[in-house]
């Protein structure tokens, strides 16, 4: 996990579930240079677009072969995945710390789940507003999300003691899930331009709470 991961387990209670393993080094290096290649490649995307921008150029701007970048991802779109995937791995660890005696509702509307995670850095900020206009990085946005589905479904079926097959859970992880997707491209669409920060909190709680009220139609 990130460093947002790291934040997010200090919130656990003595009670919560074990924490995992601790990576080992050779994972942890395989994932800070996977974060480095999506860093760079975010900065050569906004620096002169996603088509003008070859799979060799972020390999040489993170200083390996182009054959270790493909080793690491399929496509040059596909290398801004770690940055995407942080949100929702915060997403899966809040949903760990829920605690068992506290309905979802309430433990959505609590600041001290949020805190200031949902604040990104620029660089993410500026990838996920490319998200609007070069499909390449929508296909790669909508992919981990999807890739999130399953990692949801097991978190509420462990919750309500059923099966992650369940069709009522699926039900609700794809709500839980469209519910963080259609927050941040809400800010997106905002006509006075993208809001960061407070703007982006704002957004992710009023979508967490429509989905948690389930149809009300």
């Amino acid at each position: 996990m990130t460093a947002v991961h790291e934040a997010t387990v200090g919130r656990r209670s003595a009670s919560a579930e074990p924490v995992a393993r601790r990576p080992t080094l050779g994972e942890r290096r395989k994932s800070a240079l996977r974060l480095e290649i999506a860093q760079e490649a975010i900065g050569l995307f906004t620096a002169q677009g996603v088509t003008a921008t070859t799979g060799e150029e972020i390999a040489q701007a993170v200083g390996i072969s182009a054959r270790t970048l493909w080793r690491h991802f399929p496509t040059k779109e596909s290398c801004v995945g770690p940055l995407l995937t942080a949100g929702l791995e915060f997403m899966a660890e809040a949903l760990r710390a829920w605690p068992p005696d506290t309905p979802l509702r309430a433990y959505l509307e609590d600041p001290r789940t949020w805190g200031e995670v949902f604040d990104p850095p620029e660089v993410v900020w500026d990838l996920i507003s490319m998200i609007r206009t070069e499909p390449g990085l929508r296909a790669v946005w909508l992919q981990v999300h999807d890739d999130a589905l399953p990692v949801f479904a097991e978190l509420f079926a462990q919750r309500s003691g059923s099966s992650p097959d369940s069709l009522r859970v699926k039900v609700h992880a794809a709500m839980f899930n469209g519910a963080l997707r259609a927050a941040v491209e809400d800010c997106l669409m905002d006509p006075a331009g993208p809001r960061p920060g407070t703007g982006l909190t704002a957004s992710l709680h009023t979508a967490l709470c429509a989905a948690a009220e389930g149809l009300p139609y």
